[in-house]
C-alpha cells in the first residue's frame, strides 16, 4: 500500500467564548488556515485534489457544507472540491485519516484535512435544540429510545461514570488541569507554538490587532484558584476548571504522496503509520479511547513504549488520566505543551488542532513515533500513529 506523508500542519491560536475571535465568521477562520498552507509551501494550491473539513455543530454559519464555503473564502481555486464530515469531537482527526486514506489507497495525491468551528457563534448543541424547540423533531429515534430506554447520552455523565469507575479524586483532576496550564504556559513563554499558529487579525475594542496566543491558558492559576471552581453536580467531581474550554478555531493538514512529494517538490514532515477509529459503550461514551488504543498499536506492532509523544484529547480531565492507567504510558510524554483544559477544544477543529501541536513537538524533541487519540460522542474513538521524518 502506497505511503501518506504529513507536509504541514497549522492551527489558529484558541479564541475563548465571546473572546478575540467571536467576531470571526467561521468560514473565514477555515479560509484563513487554508491560506496558511498554500503560504507557507511552495506547490500550486490547485494540486489540491479535495478538501475535508471536520465540523460538528454543521447549522447557522457553518452549514451549507462549510468546507467548501471555506475554498470559496480562501485564496484557494474555485475548482477545489470540499466535505464537511462530523465524526462528533474527532471529526477533523477523522478528515485527516479520510485524506490519508484517500493518498494511501492511490486514488489521490494532494488532499487537504481540516477543521472549523465557532462555539461562539454556532453554540454547541444548538444545531439539536433549535429543531426541538421549533417541533421539529429529536435525534432520538423510536427503536433508539427503546433500545436505550430514558438514556441520556451526555458527555458530562460519562466523564463522572469514568472517575467512578477508575476511582480517581478530584484533587486528581484538579491537578491534573493544573498541569495543563503549566505546561502550556511553558510552551507559549518558549515559543513552542510559533510554528503552528497562524496570526488572525481581529477588533477589538483597543483597535485592530494580530491573535496568535491561545487565549484560554490561565497564566495565574494555582491549584487553589481551580479547586475553588464550583462542582457542576452536587457530589461530583467535574468542574468547568478540570474540563475542557469553549473555543473558536480552524485547522489544517496538508497529506501527500510519494509521488506528489516528488512531483511538487515538497518535504515530508511525517509518514502517517498507523490508522484507527473503533466504538463502544455510548453512555459511558469517553472511555474508548482506551480500548482504540490497544488496538491501535497492536495493529502497527508497536508498545506504548515506542511511543515518545502522545496527544491525549482532554475533553474532561478523567479521559487523559483513566487512558494512562490503562495504557501503562509514561505521564511525562502525554500533551506536554498543555491539552484542551487550558488551549481549548474547538470541537471538529480538534483532531487537525492536536496533530499541528503534536507534530511540532515531536520535531523539537527529536522523537520518532508519536500517538493521537480522541473520545467522541457516541462512544467512538480515533487514533493516528505518525513517524517523524528526517
Amino acid at each position: 500500500m502506497a505511503a501518506a506523508y504529513i507536509v504541514d500542519a497549522v492551527r489558529t491560536a484558541g479564541g475563548r467564548r465571546g473572546g478575540k475571535l467571536a467576531g470571526v465568521h467561521p468560514v473565514d477562520l477555515g479560509a484563513a488556515v487554508f491560506d496558511a498552507i498554500a503560504d507557507r509551501n511552495d506547490f500550486n494550491p490547485a494540486a489540491i485534489e479535495d478538501v475535508i473539513t471536520g465540523c460538528v455543530s454543521q447549522g447557522g454559519e457553518q452549514t451549507m457544507d462549510v468546507g467548501r464555503n471555506a475554498v470559496l473564502a480562501s485564496n484557494l481555486p474555485d475548482s477545489i472540491p470540499a466535505v464537511s464530515i462530523d465524526r462528533q469531537c474527532g471529526s477533523s482527526q477523522q478528515a485527516m485519516q479520510f485524506a490519508a486514506q484517500g493518498v494511501m489507497s492511490g486514488t489521490q495525491d494532494i488532499v487537504l484535512a481540516s477543521g472549523i468551528e465557532s462555539m461562539t457563534r454556532v453554540p454547541m448543541g444548538s444545531v439539536a435544540t433549535l429543531f426541538m424547540k421549533e417541533g421539529l423533531g429529536n435525534y432520538k429515534s423510536p427503536r433508539l429510545e427503546e433500545k436505550y430506554p430514558k438514556m441520556m447520552f451526555s458527555q458530562f455523565m460519562g466523564a463522572e461514570m469514568i472517575v467512578e469507575k477508575h476511582g480517581f479524586s478530584k484533587d486528581d483532576l484538579d491537578a491534573y488541569a493544573l498541569g495543563s496550564h503549566q505546561k502550556a504556559i511553558a510552551a507559549t513563554n518558549a515559543g513552542a507554538f510559533d510554528n503552528e499558529i497562524v496570526p488572525i487579525e481581529v477588533d477589538t475594542p483597543e483597535g485592530r490587532e494580530v491573535h496568535k496566543t491561545d487565549e484560554g491558558i490561565r497564566f495565574d492559576a494555582t491549584m487553589e484558584s481551580i479547586q475553588s471552581v464550583k462542582l457542576l453536580k452536587e457530589g461530583g467531581a467535574i468542574t468547568a476548571a478540570n474540563a475542557s474550554q469553549i473555543c473558536d478555531g480552524a485547522s489544517a493538514v496538508l497529506i501527500v504522496s510519494e509521488q506528489a512529494l516528488k512531483d511538487h517538490g515538497l518535504t515530508p514532515r511525517a509518514r502517517i503509520h498507523t490508522l484507527t477509529v473503533t466504538a463502544g459503550d455510548p453512555v459511558i461514551m469517553l472511555e474508548e479511547p482506551l480500548f482504540a488504543t490497544d488496538k491501535a498499536l497492536a495493529r502497527a506492532g508497536l508498545s506504548i513504549g515506542d511511543i515518545d509523544l502522545y496527544e491525549v484529547n482532554e475533553a474532561f480531565a478523567p479521559v487523559p488520566l483513566a487512558w494512562l492507567k490503562h495504557v501503562g504510558a509514561d505521564a511525562d510524554k502525554i500533551n506536554v505543551h498543555g491539552g484542551a483544559i487550558a488551549l481549548g477544544h474547538p470541537l471538529g477543529a480538534s483532531g487537525t488542532k492536536l496533530m499541528a501541536t503534536m507534530l511540532n513537538a515531536l520535531e523539537q524533541r527529536e522523537g520518532k513515533y508519536a500517538l493521537q487519540t480522541m473520545c467522541e460522542g457516541g462512544g467512538q474513538a480515533n487514533v493516528t500513529i505518525i513517524e517523524r521524518m528526517g
